[in-house]
């Protein structure tokens, strides 16, 4: 497994991509970096031949985005516009291949939370929808999609694996998989039997003390019992921090310590 972080969530209004922490990454010997999409996409070209500079001048890659869709981009509901939705996917992709992802998160709430009054039945048709037309730019592209089961506090859709899963089945598109939050699933009070069943479709995985949402910054029961069905599941992928800091430089470093839980319990 490899450690990486979601800078997003230590972003602000300067720096809402988080960008200014991509050195620290480097220097505490993260693994990788995961940046969010819908902001990547803000930058004016020269901007983001910066940030891919930075990146490459940093020795730490950007092997994953999240934070595909802005919620400006509507996935349900009576306004889905299929051709913004298309030309939004082509440009997305492109700029997460040029920083090097091989995994985009498909979370996305603001973006695919459904409409009041709207049917769910057929909100959920229209993400599925939405994957198929993403199928091709992430196939040739070399990225994988990953499904993220949200919390009931954030989404009105897709909030459990089982549900995910649904939601790959429906997409029947070979570059779309599930990630497993440990934040969400914590909240949603799923069963790691629920994971257990769902881990040869796993990809990918946010972690984040869930209490309050937070760096987790010391050994907990819990965490290794999680991490021991990753394990056995065979899942040897990325393992992203997604989470807040009060204090972000230091925080970086003390979180190092999840990296016991890849290799022994």
């Amino acid at each position: 497994m490899k450690l990486g972080c979601c800078l997003n969530m230590l972003g602000n209004s300067v720096d809402p991509i988080g960008a200014g922490y991509i050195p620290a990454l480097a220097s505490s010997g993260y693994d990788y970096v995961e940046l969010p999409l819908a902001q990547v996409m803000e930058l004016p070209e020269e901007e983001f031949e910066s940030l891919l500079f930075e990146v490459e001048r940093s020795g730490v890659s950007c092997e994953c985005c999240n934070n595909f869709f802005p919620a400006s981009i509507r996935l349900t509901g009576e306004m889905v516009n299929k051709q913004e939705i298309e030309s939004y996917v082509e440009k997305a992709i492109d700029r997460a291949k040029r920083l090097g992802a091989k995994v985009i998160v498909f979370g996305s709430s603001g973006a695919k939370n459904v409409p009041e009054g709207f049917d769910t039945g057929r909100a959920f048709d229209q993400i599925a929808a939405v994957l198929k037309l993403v199928q091709p730019y992430a196939l040739a592209a070399g990225i994988c999609i990953v499904i993220e089961p949200l919390n009931r506090m954030e989404s009105n859709i897709i909030r459990t694996l089982k549900e995910g899963k649904a939601l790959m089945d429906a997409a029947d598109a070979s570059s779309v998989k599930l990630l497993v939050d440990y934040y969400h699933f914590s909240m949603e009070e799923e069963s790691l039997d629920a994971l257990k069943e769902l881990m040869p479709y796993i990809r990918h995985v946010h972690f984040a003390k869930p209490e309050g949402r937070r760096f987790p910054l010391e050994p907990d029961k819990r965490y290794g019992e999680f991490f021991e069905v990753l394990k056995n599941g065979r899942f040897t992928e990325r393992v992203s921090i997604e989470a807040y800091s009060d204090e972000p430089e230091e925080e970086i470093k003390k979180v190092l310590f999840l990296k016991k839980y890849f290799y022994s319990l």
